[in-house]
């Protein structure tokens, strides 16, 4: 892949986060983009299946106006897949909204 190919692809971390509540299991996807310090969050699917069959809007060209899908299963494989409880998620909410930092987040998926 070549760099005009790799500027394509805009987000530069994608997590999937798996979480328990009163029985019942939520999902939710974040991207994050380093080099233009963007988050994005997709929220609250209760099934796995729906969750990669979720088309997640992409944007082809930095700066341009054409965006397409791809579908979250093709994001899945390279993704990190974390299990939390709800204070982590509490946690990881509050880290997500602040300005993007590296060490920030790097700190966090340590623990």
């Amino acid at each position: 892949m070549n760099r005009r190919q790799r500027q394509k692809i805009v987000p530069s971390t994608w997590l999937i986060i798996h979480r328990q509540v009163a029985q019942q299991s939520l999902y939710s996807i974040y991207m994050i983009d380093w080099k233009r310090k963007a988050c994005f969050s997709w929220e609250e699917w209760t099934e796995r299946s729906a969750l990669l069959a979720f088309r997640i809007p992409m944007r082809h060209k930095i700066g341009g106006q054409h965006a397409t899908a791809q579908p979250c299963a093709k994001i899945a494989k390279k993704a990190l897949w974390l299990h939390v409880d709800e204070q982590q998620y509490d946690e990881l909410e509050r880290l997500f909204y602040r300005p993007v930092s590296r060490k920030r987040w790097a700190a966090w998926l340590q623990q």
